[in-house]
């Protein structure tokens, strides 16, 4: 009986794959944990379906945050660095309406989803933005990693 529940152990275990290939070699996952109230005049756009607010703040994310409200009081956020490249000089996507662009090669990210909306076809391997958790109370969007 040992024998059987020690092979069945060994293929758990073997069968675990520790693999983070998924994983922005570029981007740290930094914890943070930020209040966006929604009464205040900065944050307030966020009160409208499809607004979108770049939060700048010391300590939320690498380079700060984008938030959308996608409707029905859900939130997506999105870390400001451009995820195809190294944080440098250039690397803070800038909003567009919906959209944020990385400034050092013109790449155009969706804040609907944080798809790379303009991929080149060079055979690299690219990254869509990486995503941070929003959760909606009161007027209050919480945003955190």
């Amino acid at each position: 009986m040992r024998l059987i529940w020690g092979f069945f152990l060994g293929i758990l275990i073997l069968s675990c794959d520790s693999d983070r290939s998924n994983r922005n070699p570029f981007l740290q996952e930094i914890g943070f944990r930020f209040d966006l109230n929604l009464n205040l005049p900065l944050y307030s756009p966020l009160t409208n379906t499809g607004n979108a607010v770049y939060v700048n703040n010391a300590g939320v994310g690498t380079r700060g945050a984008f938030v959308i409200n996608t409707g029905f009081n859900q939130f997506r956020v999105f870390e400001a660095s451009c995820p195809n490249h190294a944080p440098n000089s250039c690397s803070t996507t800038e909003l567009n309406g919906q959209t944020a662009i990385c400034p050092c090669e013109d790449y155009e990210y969706s804040l609907f989803t944080g798809q790379f909306l303009n991929r080149p076809d060079t055979g690299e391997r690219f990254y869509d933005m990486l995503e941070y958790r929003a959760t909606f109370s009161g007027n209050v969007v919480t945003i955190s990693n």
